[in-house]
């Protein structure tokens, strides 16, 4: 640019965020008014346009930084329910995202503002390694507390993944522990028993605000014992349910173990979230099995689906979610809309 050329940039004192172009356009980008939408929330689809916009490799740190500040954007707080709501994440096919979706819901809804614990009822510990939550024999778990009686505040751990984010962990010793309780006095009531010990389970009145909000469980993929302490124990089932078709033929089965505790053990279970998981919308396959989950459950069916991501697979490997591994990837951008979706949804709706 020449001195000439120079002299033609001004700032014009009425507005001081604009200036003037050399060719008379406004020093301001105009994606900068369109970027985030009519409402302030940018899509996965739109952030992953940006990303690709963003393809300067020569500056891998600022890039990720670019990124991740531009998917915090708009985390705004949602309120907390009334009471803590305990939500049991179960399907007995593996495979389906159950566990992924467990630890990722529970960091999005911390993200969110709220106060979330997670159960490891998996002997596998799957969510606690997500969670990054020490879970080697001999740790404090699920075992000591379903087994021995410990309560459950005395096995809890603060998760590293962020403030408000709390878990149980599972160790090896869990592997074992169905065959324990068989012969046990209230084998089926043990989670529920401890749960509803906890002080900071309840309302604001019986719990104070550093109640928990949500309480997930997350399940074996099994239908044995174990699961069956977590449909006891909850007031409300999130069911992942892969975009494939096997996965709609376990759902059937696991509608009928729900059922049978409904009738014997816990009337107050109710199905209120399904989650279509693994979802990609190139394929008929993926498309007719989201069509027809939600035209048998309505409106039990989030909108959101959660994409086939190679970020989401990684995170675990790292002892994180997808939430704090890469959060302006699509799939940890569906994670958190899911989460405000079931939020804001609320328990009986």
């Amino acid at each position: 640019m020449t001195s000439g050329e120079a002299a033609h940039w001004s700032i014009d004192p009425s507005d001081p965020l604009t200036g003037s172009h050399p060719l008379g356009q406004p020093m301001v980008s105009r994606e900068t008014s369109t970027q985030a939408g009519a409402f302030g929330v940018r899509t996965a689809a739109q952030l992953a346009d940006q990303d690709r916009a963003f393809a300067d490799d020569s500056t891998p740190l600022a890039r990720a930084a670019e990124h991740s500040v531009l998917a915090r954007t708009g985390r705004r707080p949602i309120p907390r329910p009334p009471s803590t709501r305990v939500v049991v994440v179960a399907n007995q096919k593996g495979g389906v995202g159950k566990t992924t979706s467990t630890v990722n819901m529970a960091a999005a809804l911390a993200q969110l503002g709220q106060r979330v614990l997670v159960i490891d009822l998996d002997p596998q510990g799957n969510a606690s390694t997500a969670l990054s939550i020490d879970h080697q024999r001999g740790v404090p778990s699920t075992y000591d507390m379903l087994i021995d009686g410990m309560p459950l505040a005395d096995v809890t751990q603060q998760s590293p993944e962020g403030p408000g984010l709390y878990a149980v962990p599972a160790t090896i010793d869990l592997a074992g522990a169905e065959i324990e309780l068989v012969n046990g006095s209230g084998r089926e009531t043990r989670l529920r028993q401890a749960i509803a010990a906890h002080p900071l389970v309840g309302t604001v009145e019986t719990a104070g605000e550093a109640r928990f909000d949500y309480v997930f469980i997350d399940c074996p993929p099994s239908l044995g014992l174990l699961t069956i302490n977590a449909l006891v124990a909850g007031e409300e089932m999130l069911i992942p349910i892969q975009a494939e078709y096997y996965a709609l033929e376990g759902l059937g089965q696991l509608l009928e173990t729900v059922e049978m505790v409904r009738a014997h053990l816990n009337p107050a279970l109710y199905v209120s979230t399904i989650l279509i998981t693994m979802y990609d919308g190139r394929t008929r396959l993926a498309s007719g099995v989201a069509e027809e989950v939600r035209e048998h459950f309505g409106r039990q069916v989030l909108r959101t689906s959660i994409p086939r991501s190679v970020r989401v697979s990684e995170a675990p490997s790292y002892g994180q979610t997808v939430m704090t591994y890469d959060p302006g990837s699509p799939g940890a951008l569906c994670y958190l809309e899911a989460a405000r979706e079931m939020a804001t949804k609320g328990a009986g709706e």
